[in-house]
Formats: C-alpha cells, sequence, structure tokens
C-alpha cells in the first residue's frame, strides 16, 4: 500500500480519513500513518513540484483533529465494548499478539502509552481502546491524547516538510524517499518483534529448565 498513491488518489480529505481510521478503529493498524505523515509534509514543501498539491497549515490543523477524534473514539469503543473486544479471536484483521504488545506497553508506560504509542505502529491503533477497556479516567486519557496527537501529527508532518525543504534531491527522488519512509517506519515494529522472540525463547528456555 503505498503511501504516495494513497494521497494521490484521496487528497487531504483520504489522508484525514486515514489518519482517523488508524488512531480510532481496530481495523486501522495496517494503514501507513507514518509516512504518510512525512510524505504529507514533503508534498507540501515541494508544492507544484509534487504528485499532489498539499496545504501545509490545512494539514497542521486538520491532521492533529483527526488524529485525537481517532484516539477519543478507539478509547469510547474501549469503554463500551469492554474486555471481550479485546478478546476475539485472531482474523486476517485482528491478531491477540497486537493486543499482548499494547499491554506490554501500559505495563511498562502507564497512561504516557497513549503519547508514546502513537510512534509505535499497531500499537497506535490498539492503547486507545485498550485505555478504555481498562477503565481509564476520561480526563485523563483526554489529556494524553491531546499531548499525543498534537505531538505526533505536528511533529511527524513538519518532519517532512523540511525535509523537502532542505533536501535537493528530494524534488527529483521522491520515489526513493519514500520508500527510505516506508522502510524507516518499520524499525520499530522489528525492534518488537525482535524483543517478543527473545521473551518466547527465554519463557521456553525457563520452562526446560536451561540456562
Amino acid at each position: 500500500m503505498s503511501p504516495a498513491h494513497l494521497l494521490e488518489t484521496f487528497g487531504t480529505l483520504g489522508l484525514l480519513a486515514i489518519v482517523f481510521a488508524e488512531t480510532g478503529l481496530l481495523v486501522g493498524f495496517f494503514l501507513p500513518g507514518d509516512s504518510l505523515l512525512v510524505l504529507a509534509g514533503l508534498f507540501a514543501a515541494l508544492g507544484r513540484a509534487a504528485p499532489v498539491r498539499l496545504n501545509l497549515a490545512v494539514l497542521l490543523v486538520g491532521l492533529p483533529v483527526a488524529a485525537i477524534a481517532g484516539a477519543q473514539v478507539g478509547y469510547l469503543i474501549g469503554r463500551r465494548a469492554g474486555p471481550a473486544l479485546l478478546r476475539r479471536p485472531d482474523s486476517r484483521l485482528f491478531r491477540q499478539e497486537h493486543v499482548r504488545r499494547a499491554q506490554r506497553f501500559f505495563d511498562r508506560y502507564g497512561g504516557t502509552t497513549i503519547v508514546l504509542a502513537r510512534f509505535v505502529p499497531v500499537v497506535r491503533t490498539l492503547a486507545n481502546p485498550m485505555a478504555g477497556v481498562a477503565g481509564m479516567p476520561a480526563t485523563a486519557f483526554a489529556a494524553f491524547n491531546v499531548v499525543g496527537g498534537l505531538v505526533w501529527a505536528v511533529g511527524i508532518t513538519l518532519l517532512g516538510f523540511a525535509l523537502g525543504r532542505t533536501v535537493p534531491a528530494a524534488r527529483r527522488d521522491v520515489g526513493q524517499i519514500e520508500a527510505a519512509i516506508v522502510l524507516l517506519s518499520l524499525v520499530p515494529v522489528a525492534v518488537e518483534a525482535a524483543r517478543a522472540r527473545r521473551r518466547r525463547r527465554a519463557t521456553r528456555s525457563s520452562a526446560r529448565g536451561g540456562p
């Protein structure tokens, strides 16, 4: 799923809808949020040279609103649906391993998970309904949500904008830059997967009485 193709096809409104879905709906974890934000900022910086025209001011207002609103919806879904929501069986669009990853973040970081999870694919989607299931106070969630939504949406978009303004090759090498952005966005996933494998090996070794 190419972020550039998504932006060219759906434009600003589509971008806002994707950010809302990724942060608010359980099926949105596969959407490329980080790479979309960087590329949107890059396109805004390139202006007429970009495949699609995007307005930076609109992005800096609309994206945090979509991110905050999406997370709030995810929280409300968790509050209404309860624990059964996160006990769903595995399917093409849902994995219990994703729930366990989000739970590990909560166990480690507490309420600040709502801010930190913005920068971790999959956890970004599931942390909000998990906060609702866990009964996090609505005011505390709202505060963390606003901070996380602003820092993530504005910060990542401005990173892409700065890239477009300061890297001369950005105007002619959009395809290569897009590929690099996608690869970098997968780094947190790869790190967490490696940690999960180490934990499973340690558990199996402990169960066998090994060192």
